[in-house]
């Protein structure tokens, strides 16, 4: 009884925190509330988003089945993306703020690069490939379900975070495989003013297959400016026995060197997860059963475990989220995150590991941003 007048002051948190918003983050703190705010929305039936445009083409990968129907008919539900093209799915002039997105690429989801680019910038605040995105590394489908990102059958891909921008928007995809692809997408947005501390969402892809012995894997460097860290995605392949996930997370902001301000305690423990990930189920008889368990949160997951099947395909394979949304890691002036890859040996000491580590990191900072490194080429994007 004695934290009930903490209430009122929790809630008045949470109104002021809309109200601040209002016309960009809808939640369930400020749905009542009116706003000025224009919603639209860019799809293969109204590319423009443009008011009372929608379902009025007459030609597209829907035609053949409209034949008898006409336009208005699902004329244009998707789109193709040729070979080594790169095709320009929303260009919006703001302000306003991307607040959904949904697709279901066909195709090689690692050969599928997803950029997004804000205001007058000429490289990507966004660029990874659209599996990695939507935590589908390993190309197979595994549904994920949090706040930011869920993913539902059969390859529903849709995305959550509020992008603020000012001037403009643009969003492409380039189709880097051999094969054409197609895309049926929708991306949901509000055209209204933006708060002036509004930052911009950045995402950037990393992978290292075979990490080299006792370094760490770096997973978001050279990040200078003011902004906030708000999640990573890791895909994960084991390339030995035994445990893998000993390794420690840190994060080293404004000025750290040799030593980070945020040590973690252990890779599965960043991903709000224990004890290997392991349930210890018992059967019928008593005996314990040591398995991998899946787990799906609004802030943290193991959503993905791909066991070897004992021919080709040998590799266990991990997908795994963490979410800041509660709890983000602001910096003043510059930000860098590596983790550990780390096991056993026998005798109880620990093991660097050399496994294969692809990761997806999310930061809001304010622009200009620092170049991203290389992305790396088709043949080393692979999933082998």
């Amino acid at each position: 009884m004695k934290f009930l007048p903490l209430l009122p002051l929790l809630l008045l948190s949470v109104f002021s925190y809309a109200q601040k918003f209002d016309g960009i983050n809808t939640n369930m703190g400020n749905l009542f509330r009116l706003s000025d705010a224009k919603t639209r929305s860019i799809s293969p039936e109204n590319f423009t988003g443009e008011k009372g445009k929608g379902g009025m083409a007459t030609e597209g990968t829907g035609s053949r089945a409209a034949r008898d129907l006409g336009q208005g008919w699902k004329l244009s539900p998707s789109v193709k993306i040729k070979s080594k093209t790169i095709f320009t799915m929303a260009e919006i002039a703001g302000p306003g703020a991307i607040q959904h997105i949904w697709m279901t690429p066909t195709g090689n989801w690692r050969y599928s690069i997803l950029r997004f680019y804000w205001d007058d910038e000429t490289t990507p605040s966004i660029e990874v490939p659209v599996g990695d995105f939507f935590g589908m590394a390993w190309q197979k489908y595994s549904q994920l379900t949090s706040l930011a990102v869920t993913v539902n059958p059969g390859s529903a891909f849709n995305c959550y975070w509020p992008m603020p921008f000012r001037k403009k928007c643009k969003i492409t995809m380039e189709n880097i495989d051999d094969k054409d692809m197609v895309l049926y997408y929708q991306i949901d947005y509000t055209l209204t003013e933006v708060p002036q501390d509004a930052a911009y969402l950045h995402a950037q892809f990393r992978r290292v297959d075979r990490i080299p012995y006792k370094q760490d894997y770096i997973i978001l460097d050279n990040v200078k400016g003011k902004g906030h860290y708000v999640g990573t995605l890791m895909a994960y392949e084991s390339h030995d026995n035994g445990w893998w996930g000993e390794g420690e997370i840190k994060f080293f902001m404004d000025g750290d060197n040799q030593f980070p301000t945020i040590c973690g305690t252990g890779t599965e423990d960043y991903f709000c997860g224990s004890y290997d990930f392991d349930s210890h189920q018992k059967d019928a008889q008593g005996k314990e059963s040591l398995e991998y368990t899946e787990f799906r949160t609004p802030y943290a997951g193991l959503h993905q475990v791909i066991r070897g099947d004992g021919h080709y395909d040998i590799m266990q394979r991990f997908g795994m989220y963490r979410w800041h949304i509660a709890d983000p890691i602001r910096f003043d002036k510059d930000l860098k995150v590596t983790i550990q890859d780390l096991g056993w040996r026998n005798d109880g000491r620990y093991l660097p590991l050399q496994d294969d580590i692809a990761t997806v990191a999310f930061w809001y900072q304010a622009e200009p941003h620092n170049p991203f490194p290389k992305l790396p080429s088709k043949d080393e994007l692979e999933v082998k």
